[in-house]
């Protein structure tokens, strides 16, 4: 019946296979569980309902990957856009949770009609290339100063806004060394790194007494009610918000195309024209658990480029998005766990993170000004004004005002400068 459902004879792949890939997929990313909590829980959400979220969540979306589009793609909350959730609209715009996650939700919705309708192409093929890379590399670099502040490895300072934080202090030097271990651990591919060097980290500080064991692992799931149903949907639908909805819909829109393409390409599933098929079908599993993610309460669910590690071992159809939804939910009873687990040692992962992200940066045409400046702007607005948003916003009217003003208006295209525009304007009216 596995068999047939997923086509694995015309994949060229069958249900050992399958299975293995999912359960490789699901070590790369399971480092997940640990630190959305931790990320959600600084906006004043509860840590074990969130742990919830975030594991239905990522089941969920991931068997609808698996069953209705047949890719080898699972999906869970996405790194950048939680710390965006949790560290912008919350805590720097005041925004309250329950408001952010009615964003998430309207930027869902949006995802999804947009996946209905024939314009998505057109969306995603509209923005410069460049944006998209330096949005990417942005959000790196977003992630980067925030794993640095978790860690203490930095904190504010008066006078140069930022300085070096106490390094007499164990958390800061853990955090170090996990980066250090981390690395060396993806320099030998070996599975599961990230998660490995989070309890190896988590366990180390337990031993020195740096953090305390509460001595248990496994329990039943904790209550979801807290966030279950909890977002205010017309708080979300206000003016001021726009921009968060959109920057919550566009990242997930070009980070899951990317995801789609990057790895379908990998494991040889695009059509003799290069093409996607079943994009659509793709397309709207994303845009659905996002929806989905926000009912639960957790921030914008995206695919996972991890999804290549499974397919780099076979994987080749939804099969291996279902096992790795199942594992998920076999997380549930592990809250205890992720409970244990201090921001020290999470660090390391974010930051390794953002290394992968601000590869983007390299494929940047660095020959041309009217390409690398924007680039730049874009990438170092994000950690620099802590907002993704912001640094959109920024990428967008660089981008067009460099473009235009060098005489080469062609490359700019009327959705860029139409939205150009638009965050210039919010920016004189709305500051």
């Amino acid at each position: 019946m596995l068999t047939s459902y997923f086509k694995l004879n015309e994949l060229g792949s069958d249900v050992r296979t399958e299975l293995l890939a999912g359960f490789t997929t699901f070590l790369t990313m399971a480092y997940i569980i640990f630190v959305n909590p931790q990320i959600l829980s600084a906006a004043g959400m509860d840590h074990g309902a969130v742990f919830v979220a975030t594991c239905v969540a990522a089941a969920i979306g991931s068997a609808i990957m698996g069953l209705y589009a047949n890719y080898p793609i699972a999906q869970a909350p996405g790194m950048g856009l939680n710390a965006y959730f949790a560290f912008t609209v919350v805590g720097q715009m005041g925004h309250s949770w329950q408001v952010a996650l009615g964003a998430v939700f309207l930027s869902g919705v949006l995802f999804i009609i947009l996946s209905i309708l024939p314009i998505r192409e057109a969306v995603v093929n509209a923005i410069p290339r460049t944006l998209k890379l330096a949005i990417s590399a942005g959000i790196g670099l977003f992630l980067a100063i925030i794993a640095l502040e978790n860690a203490g490895l930095i904190q504010a300072h008066p006078v140069t806004l930022v300085t070096m934080g106490d390094l007499t202090k164990a958390p800061p030097v853990l955090a170090a060394i996990g980066f250090i271990l981390l690395c060396a651990l993806a320099a030998r591919k070996v599975t599961g790194a990230v998660i490995l060097t989070i309890l190896a980290v988590a366990i180390i500080g337990m031993v020195a007494g740096v953090s305390p064991f509460n001595g248990r692992v496994v329990s039943l799931p904790p209550d979801p009610s807290p966030t279950f149903m909890a977002m205010d949907l017309s708080g979300a639908f206000s003016v001021g918000l726009i921009t968060v909805v959109f920057a919550f819909f566009f990242v997930d829109l070009f980070d899951t195309a990317g995801t789609l393409i990057g790895v379908s390409h990998r494991a040889g599933l695009l059509d003799k024209d290069g093409k996607l098929p079943r994009l659509k079908r793709a397309l709207f599993a994303d845009a659905a658990a996002t929806t989905i993610g926000a009912t639960l309460g957790t921030s914008t669910v995206t695919s996972y480029i991890e999804s290549a590690a499974g397919t780099n071992v076979g994987g080749r159809s939804g099969l291996t998005a279902v096992t790795v939804a199942l594992l998920f939910l076999a997380c549930l009873f592990f809250a205890p766990l992720a409970a244990n687990i201090p921001a020290y040692a999470t660090a390391p992962a974010l930051l390794y993170i953002a290394c992968l992200m601000a590869r983007g940066l390299t494929e940047v045409d660095w020959d041309d000004v009217t390409d690398y400046a924007p680039a730049v702007m874009t990438a170092i607005s994000m950690p620099l004004t802590y907002s993704i948003a912001h640094g959109i916003a920024i990428g967008f009217i660089t981008y067009a005002g460099i473009k235009i003003l060098a005489g080469r208006w062609r490359d700019v295209g009327p959705v860029v400068a139409v939205l150009a525009l638009l965050f210039l304007l919010k920016f004189i009216l709305l500051a």
